[in-house]
């Protein structure tokens, strides 16, 4: 586990630093890689490989690995903890259009985790009305902060399948900032400083931590639950941060009493990641090479999109924070509408026969003129 532990903070480092710009993000590595862990559990060949390499680090590690920190990372509460009790909820969700036939171990699989479900939604017949199934249950997973994940356009005619996570977390902090103490004070942004709602609390050792690296100071914020918040402050300029440093920063605080000034925070971020995908080496499930032969081969599968959006605040008594990823598919293969049926009515004397089917050797003869 600490292998995948490892690659999955490179994956978080390299999505970051690739959504970029210079303004605020805000996003879920875990409702991502959720996502794309289950896609590549039904991938193979190249797609399966580059999905690997991007979640794990190695084209040969074990998807599993992932899948299992994953599962285990839902467990957020402490029993008999302090404060407010923790709210987590989790949905892994194949939305399937009925022409599509999963993999009866795809499904198996994904059913078997306690967060995950296999549903039909129209998406040929009313793609619209499949986008709405699919937002409202997002929406009632994420409790509202994420009520339109798929904006309208985004599930066409094409789709014929979405893989959805859903995340909502609620964490109450196990020392609450003094909500009196909250004024404006100044915060320096590139553009000069703003006023802002700066939070304060006297934090003691066993609520807080601190470290000190070169070029950064960490301090860690204890919750209620199994959750700690970070906060990573470097000396001068904000650099882009790889693996390495990002693994060093969370390993160095240790317990200390911290005064710590912290802003308000509000953060939403909407953006579809295909292109980040692509430019990180995981874009042939975007292509008609594409192998989800996995999740289904009747028919064959794409990825036509990978939609994300993120919200988290952060105030006095805690943070609350909801995303969700959206993996739409269309198929390879041009789906034609069934033909009409031709209808036999089986109703005066015929011949029956059974025959094997690659020699022709035929195993029984009938002729039936009287079937009672």
């Amino acid at each position: 586990m600490k292998a995948a532990l490892r690659a999955h903070l490179g994956f978080t480092a390299a999505v970051q630093d690739t959504l970029g710009g210079s303004g605020n993000v805000v996003w879920s590595p875990f409702s991502v890689a959720s996502a794309l862990a289950l896609v590549a559990r039904g991938a193979g060949g190249v797609t399966r490989d580059e999905l690997l390499a991007l979640l794990l680090g190695d084209k040969s590690a074990e998807i599993e690995d992932l899948v299992r920190l994953l599962g285990r990372a839902e467990d957020v509460a402490v029993p008999g903890g302090p404060g407010e009790p923790p709210e987590i909820a989790v949905a892994n969700t194949l939305w399937t259009d009925k022409r599509v036939q999963v993999q009866r171990e795809f499904a198996k699989a994904l059913k078997a985790m306690p967060s995950g479900a296999v549903r039909s939604a129209p998406f040929q017949n009313d793609p619209d009305a499949a986008r709405d199934m699919i937002n409202r249950d997002v929406a009632r997973t994420t409790h509202d902060l994420v009520p339109e994940l798929l904006s309208r356009g985004v599930v066409g005619p094409d789709t014929v399948a979405t893989l959805v996570n859903a995340l909502y977390l609620k964490m109450a902090w196990r020392t609450r900032f003094v909500e009196e103490a909250t004024e404006p004070r100044d915060f320096h942004t590139s553009d000069g400083p703003k006023r802002v709602p700066m939070m304060f609390v006297r934090g003691k050792a066993d609520a807080f931590g601190y470290g000190k690296i070169p070029g950064w100071q960490v301090v860690r914020v204890r919750t209620a639950g199994k959750v700690d918040a970070y906060v990573l402050l470097p000396d001068a300029e904000l650099p882009a941060v790889n693996a390495a440093t990002l693994a060093t920063l969370l390993e160095a605080p240790t317990n200390a009493p911290v005064n710590l000034h912290l802003p308000k925070l509000r953060l939403q971020l909407q953006a579809e990641l295909s292109g980040v995908l692509d430019r990180l080496g995981a874009g042939t499930m975007f292509t008609d090479a594409a192998d989800l032969t996995g999740i289904s081969d009747d028919p064959p599968l794409a990825v036509q999109a990978v939609v994300h959006e993120a919200v988290l605040k952060v105030d006095e008594q805690g943070f609350e924070g909801a995303a969700a990823t959206a993996v739409t598919m269309r198929a390879l293969s041009v789906m034609r509408p069934p033909e009409k049926a031709v209808e036999v009515r089986v109703d005066r004397p015929f011949l029956f026969v059974v025959a094997h089917q690659d020699t022709g050797i035929v195993y029984f003869s009938a002729k039936v003129v009287d079937p009672a």
